[in-house]
């Protein structure tokens, strides 16, 4: 997921754009350093990844959104750049089909989430932005942004990113423009993101089934990539150990997408604990061939740390049966996607 974007509260009474697109320079920064963690670990520490960049062996996509494309720079450059302006290829999909970010359209998926999502009238969703009345209200008063502005009032999405971004670059939390000492408070914006932790628990875990069925319609297409990319793995591997070619020897794959992308993963695998994911956040999937009885295996690893699912088939996701977790993924949206069209149909 990429790090942070430049955004400030809009002007009061101005004609200015606001524009998310652009990584600030911390940002970048801790981008190049995960690059270059990266290859610590999987070059340095494990010998997996090749010493210079092989675009045989490796690659990289992006999304449409320009600041995947910023933070993949940064990645590449921290994991193979050692050689002076070395042109890496990033991988994109045509915007209107994209499966990464997520943006193929799915009607079905869509209905499921305005009917109990953000910007619904469900009770169980809009019960928490009344509660928070009157903490909307201290920072539309700071903000200047007038309580009107339904992007920053559907959700806490916006308040959120902006909070964060600051205090993630050691900033100030902001203040009024026209009374300095007018600002927002760390209890406030420790509320700010208290309630959006709960927003993402509840649009991706919480709000029940509906929400499994929102996240495998909306980015199944991927999940389905994700499975074939683990048998093309599989079978790269046991014809290598053969002797006979194959048209896939990709060992290691990076996407750089979005809060909203991993969040439907982790919907997907029914994480045990949902939480909004954070800048830099990145789920693993590590799949592994074990000598003793020639079987494949998985593990899959959220901030580092092994992934525990809800759903008891999958469980502690550490030296999975591969077939568990590819079988599980066909179930739900089908080999090659092929039941996306029926669940993304109204």
């Amino acid at each position: 997921m990429p790090h942070v974007r430049r955004a400030e509260y809009p002007p009061v009474n101005s004609s200015y754009v606001l524009e998310y697109d652009e990584i600030t320079r911390g940002g970048l920064d801790d981008s190049w350093q995960h690059g270059n963690d990266l290859y610590g670990v999987y070059h340095d520490l494990l010998g997996f990844l090749p010493e210079k960049y092989d675009p045989n062996l490796v690659n990289f996509r992006v999304t449409n959104n320009v600041i995947t494309s910023q933070v993949a720079s940064m990645v590449t450059s921290g994991m193979f750049g050692g050689e002076a302006q070395q042109n890496l290829p990033l991988l994109v999909q045509p915007a209107s089909i994209g499966s990464l970010e997520p943006a193929y359209t799915c009607l079905a998926a869509n209905s499921n989430f305005s009917a109990y999502g953000v910007g619904s009238s469900d009770p169980a969703w809009t019960s928490h932005l009344n509660a928070a009345s009157d903490l909307y209200a201290n920072l539309d008063t700071i903000s200047g942004v007038p309580p009107t502005d339904s992007g920053f009032h559907m959700s806490f999405d916006h308040y959120f990113d902006n909070l964060s971004s600051r205090l993630c670059h050691a900033k100030p939390l902001p203040c009024n423009s026209s009374n300095p000492s007018l600002c927002v408070t760390q209890a406030m914006a420790d509320e700010v993101f208290r309630l959006g932790q709960y927003e993402y628990s509840y649009l991706y875990r919480d709000a029940g089934a509906r929400t499994l069925a929102y996240s495998a319609g909306s980015y199944g297409i991927w999940i389905a990539e994700l499975a074939q990319n683990l048998r093309d793995a599989m079978h790269a591997i046991d014809s290598a150990s053969t002797g006979d070619k194959t048209n896939s020897s990709i060992k290691y794959r990076h996407n750089i997408a979005h809060d909203g992308s991993i969040s439907r993963i982790l919907s997907i695998l029914q994480i045990e604990e949902m939480v909004w994911p954070g800048m830099g956040s990145e789920v693993v999937f590590e799949l592994y061939k074990r000598k003793l009885d020639g079987r494949y295996y998985i593990r899959v690893l959220w901030g580092g740390q092994v992934l525990r699912s809800s759903n008891p088939t999958l469980g502690v996701l550490d030296m999975l049966q591969v077939e568990i977790l590819i079988a599980y993924f066909d179930g739900l949206v089908g080999r090659r996607a092929e039941k996306i069209p029926s669940l993304c149909s109204l």
